[in-house]
């Protein structure tokens, strides 16, 4: 199994927010996830990034491949 650490898209037509989380690399963008281990709303200003960087960081630990959008919010947390 291939795990990914990617976003999840949420809200409303225009007004998206996406949450962190880990999942199988084959399952749809919105499908079933393993772990929720964040959230990144970039409406706001600046854009609200909270991330669980312990779960992060066990989640890298075990294999899982952070998406490219993913790993630049990470950098910024202090997560990698």
């Amino acid at each position: 199994m291939s795990v990914r650490i990617r976003l999840k898209r949420f809200g409303t037509k225009k007004k998206p927010h996406q949450r962190i989380v880990v999942c199988d690399k084959k399952r749809a963008r919105d499908g079933k996830t393993i772990e929720e281990i964040g959230y990144y709303d970039p409406s706001k200003k600046p854009p609200l990034v909270v991330v669980e960087i312990d779960r992060a960081k066990y989640w890298l630990s075990k294999g899982a491949q952070p998406s490219e959008i993913v790993r630049n919010l990470l950098k910024k947390q202090g997560a990698l």
